[in-house]
C-alpha cells in the first residue's frame, strides 16, 4: 500500500491543522495510508519510528477550525549532520514511507530539499509553505498560509494597547516576530494604525548601531509630544536584532539550525530602557512600556481565507505527490497549482531558501510609511518646527538638529532612490 507521511517544522501558524485534514482525505479517498510524525523531524532524525500515528478521516474532518498543530512541532535540524539525514531517509524506509509532504517555513523547505534530492526516485516530496513571518519565496500578492490570520489578530491587539496608551499617556514598544522580514510587523501596524513600524529592510547596512534605532523611536516621542501627545505604540520588527549583531547577540542561543534565539535579546526592553534613559535626563517625562507580539498569534484558530487557503494547499500537495511529482514547493497563485521546484528557491550565495523582503520601493510600502509620525526632512526646513522639536524634547535648537538632522537625510536618500 501506498503511505504518505505528514510532518510539521518549525514555529506554528494558523492553518497548519487544515493542511494536515485536507491531505489526509485525498490521500485516504485513494486508498493511502496516511501517517502523521509527531514533532517534525526530532525523532525521524534519531532512527525512532514510534512517534509516528496512523491517521483516518474520522480523526481530521473537523480539525481544520482549530490553531495548533495535532501532530506538533519542533525545529530539528536533519541536515545537522550525514548521520541525521541517513538516519530519516531509513526511518521512511522502515515505515513504507512513498510520499513525504513537509509543512513548515524556510528552514524545513531547505531540508525537504535536502531530502528531495536524496530521496528522489524512491519517495516523492512536497513542501507546503507556513510562516506567519511570510518571507518565503512567493510573488508578492501570494501570502504563506497563517500571515492573514495573524495579521488581524495582531492588529487586534495592538489597537487595544494603543487604546490603553491613550488612557494612561504611555507608549509601548511592541517588538512583532519576523526573524528576517518585516512583513508581519508592517502588517500590524498597518492594520492597527500603529504611530510607526520599523523594519529591518529600512537599512541597506549589513549591522546598525542600535543608538539610529533609539534616535529614531526619540524622535518619533519628540514630534508627539510637539503636537501635544504623550503617547503612541512603536511597532517593531523582531529582525532588527540582528542587525545589531557584535556584542548585542553574544549571549544569546541559537537554534539547530543556526538561527539567534531573537526573543531571548529582549529587543522592546533594551530600546526602552536606552530611550528612556535619554529622554529622563533631559527631564522629559514619557513613561515606555516593552511589550512582546508574537506567541498570541502562531496558534490562533485560522480566519476563513487561511482555512480555504490551507485546504487547498493540503489538497493540491497530496494530487502532486499521488501523480508521481516531486522536489517543490507548492503553491496556490491566481487560483491554480503552481509548484516552484526546490533548486529555483535556493538563494546563490548562500544555499539556503531565498528570503522575501518587504519592498520598501513599493507603493504600498509607502502609503503605509506616510500615515506614520517620525522625523523626516519637513521636520528641518522650518526653523519654526525645528524649534518646536527642540522645545519639546528639552534641546536648544543646534543641539537638536546636530543629534536628529540626520534621520531626516536618511528618508532623503531613500526618498530619491524611489523617485
Amino acid at each position: 500500500m501506498n503511505t504518505l507521511a505528514i510532518l510539521v517544522g518549525g514555529g506554528p501558524a494558523p492553518g497548519i491543522n487544515g493542511v494536515i485534514a485536507a491531505a489526509t482525505i485525498e490521500a485516504r479517498k485513494h486508498g493511502v495510508r496516511v501517517l502523521g510524525c509527531y514533532d517534525g523531524f526530532k525523532w525521524l532524525a534519531r532512527g525512532d519510528t514510534s512517534h509516528v500515528t496512523e491517521i483516518e478521516i474520522a480523526e481530521v474532518s473537523r480539525i481544520h477550525f482549530d490553531g495548533g498543530s495535532i501532530l506538533r512541532t519542533s525545529r530539528e535540524n536533519p541536515t545537522r549532520s550525514p548521520e541525521a539525514l541517513r538516519n530519516v531517509t531509513e526511518a521512511l524506509g522502515k515505515l513504507g514511507v512513498s510520499h513525504l509532504l513537509t509543512i513548515g517555513g524556510d528552514d524545513t523547505a531547505f531540508a525537504a530539499s535536502r531530502l528531495a534530492e536524496i530521496l528522489e526516485g524512491v519517495v516523492t516530496l512536497a513542501h507546503v509553505p507556513k510562516t506567519i513571518d511570510n518571507d518565503l519565496p512567493l510573488p508578492h500578492e501570494v501570502a504563506t498560509f497563517g500571515f492573514t490570520t495573524a495579521c488581524n489578530l495582531g492588529k487586534d491587539l495592538v489597537m487595544n494597547l494603543m487604546e490603553d496608551a491613550v488612557t494612561t499617556d504611555r507608549w509601548f514598544f511592541v517588538p512583532v516576530m519576523g526573524r528576517r522580514a518585516g512583513h508581519l510587523a508592517l502588517g500590524i501596524g498597518g492594520g492597527a494604525g500603529a504611530t510607526l513600524t520599523v523594519i529591518g529592510e529600512e537599512f541597506p547596512e549589513p549591522k546598525i548601531p542600535i543608538q539610529l534605532l533609539a534616535d529614531i523611536l526619540e524622535g518619533a516621542i519628540i514630534k508627539r509630544c510637539a503636537s501635544g501627545k504623550g503617547h503612541g505604540v512603536a511597532i517593531l520588527s523582531e529582525g532588527l536584532a540582528e542587525k545589531l549583531g557584535g556584542a548585542t547577540l553574544s549571549s544569546v542561543d541559537r537554534d539547530s539550525y543556526g538561527n539567534v534565539r531573537l526573543s531571548e535579546l529582549e529587543l522592546g526592553q533594551v530600546l526602552k530602557d536606552q530611550v528612556s534613559a535619554s529622554l529622563r535626563a533631559r527631564g522629559v517625562d514619557v513613561t515606555i512600556v516593552a511589550k512582546d507580539l508574537g506567541y498570541e498569534l502562531r496558534c490562533a484558530p485560522p480566519g476563513a481565507f487561511d482555512i480555504q487557503y490551507c485546504r487547498s494547499l493540503g489538497y493540491w500537495a497530496t494530487r502532486f505527490l499521488l501523480n508521481g511529482s516531486t522536489g517543490a514547493m507548492v503553491t496556490i497563485q491566481g487560483g491554480k497549482l503552481v509548484p516552484i521546484p526546490f533548486r529555483e528557491m535556493l538563494d546563490g550565495q548562500t544555499g539556503k531558501i531565498r528570503v522575501r523582503y518587504v519592498d520598501i520601493e513599493s507603493e504600498s510600502y509607502q502609503t503605509l510609511r506616510a500615515y506614520m509620525i517620525r522625523l523626516g526632512p519637513e521636520d528641518f526646513e522650518s526653523q519654526g518646527q525645528v524649534e518646536a522639536l527642540a522645545h519639546a524634547g528639552h534641546l536648544d535648537t543646534s543641539r537638536f538638529v546636530e543629534r536628529f538632522r540626520y534621520l531626516g537625510e536618511r528618508v532623503s536618500a531613500v526618498s530619491s532612490k524611489i523617485g
